[in-house]
């Protein structure tokens, strides 16, 4: 898919990996919308990049559908959803002081990582589904983010490996319900990234990870990530794939 003069949604685009895919798509020619709750961060990102912020709560099914609204009506034809909102909790199922994970943590993890996904996927994908179709009769693409947490889930990470699992589950049924309107559904699983999220792990307990990379030995960059977006979006045979990213690390159980 050609992203000059196209539309691109995208979610937790006020930081980290969610920024620098807002910084590659508008820097291939795409409009974006810097859709994320953070409105200071959001417009910041926006303001940088050319785009458009609106402040959007992806589990709330109105808030995403105004931020479809409004990318549906800049003009160039919504083509372009990627999901970068999300949280990380850390806690055990059973925690050392033998008290049980607390029911709301797994609960918000599950909506904003997994309902939130969806929410963006289902709504986006009915706009693209009204544009004109190109080449091969594409209308869009989604792009989703997984984890390796979702298949190598650690001691800690029941309720972040259980979203972001069924996240790379949801890849496949997604792209066959979507393959009727032509839009492509790809989801990519980073590893250990330099991003806010990863510095707030206290330094003693991320060397140990680091040196489980396989090559290159050092952390993936956002501007990595937002490559492989782009990448994506723009080979048209990439679909229902889950795409791992992650310099060939394989996180150990704690």
């Amino acid at each position: 898919m050609e992203l000059r003069g196209v539309t691109a949604l995208v979610s937790g685009a006020g930081g980290g990996l969610g920024a620098a895919t807002a910084r590659e798509l508008a820097g291939a020619g795409a409009h974006v919308v810097v859709a994320d709750t953070d409105t200071r961060a959001g417009a910041a990102v926006a303001g940088e990049v050319g785009g458009t912020f609106v402040e959007t709560d992806v589990t709330r099914a109105e808030s995403v559908e105004h931020a479809v609204e409004v990318a549906a009506g800049l003009g160039g034809p919504l083509r372009v959803a990627v999901s970068c909102a999300g949280v990380a909790p850390a806690a055990r199922t059973l925690g050392l002081d033998g008290r049980p994970h607390d029911l709301e943590i797994f609960e918000r993890a599950l909506a904003v990582n997994l309902v939130g996904t969806f929410n963006v996927m289902r709504l986006a994908a009915a706009a693209m589904a009204a544009t004109e179709p190109l080449r091969d009769g594409e209308r869009g693409v989604v792009v989703n983010t997984s984890s390796a947490a979702a298949e190598d889930g650690q001691a800690g990470q029941a309720a972040y490996a259980a979203s972001k699992g069924a996240v790379a589950a949801l890849t496949l049924p997604a792209a066959r319900d979507l393959a009727s309107v032509g839009v492509r559904v790809c989801a990519l699983s980073p590893g250990l990234f330099d991003t806010p999220l990863f510095g707030a792990i206290p330094p003693e307990f991320r060397r140990p990870l680091v040196r489980q990379i396989v090559f290159p030995p050092r952390l993936g960059t956002p501007a990595e990530f937002a490559r492989a977006v782009r990448a994506v979006c723009e080979l048209g045979y990439l679909n229902a794939a889950v795409v791992r990213l992650d310099g060939g690390l394989r996180l150990p159980k704690s």
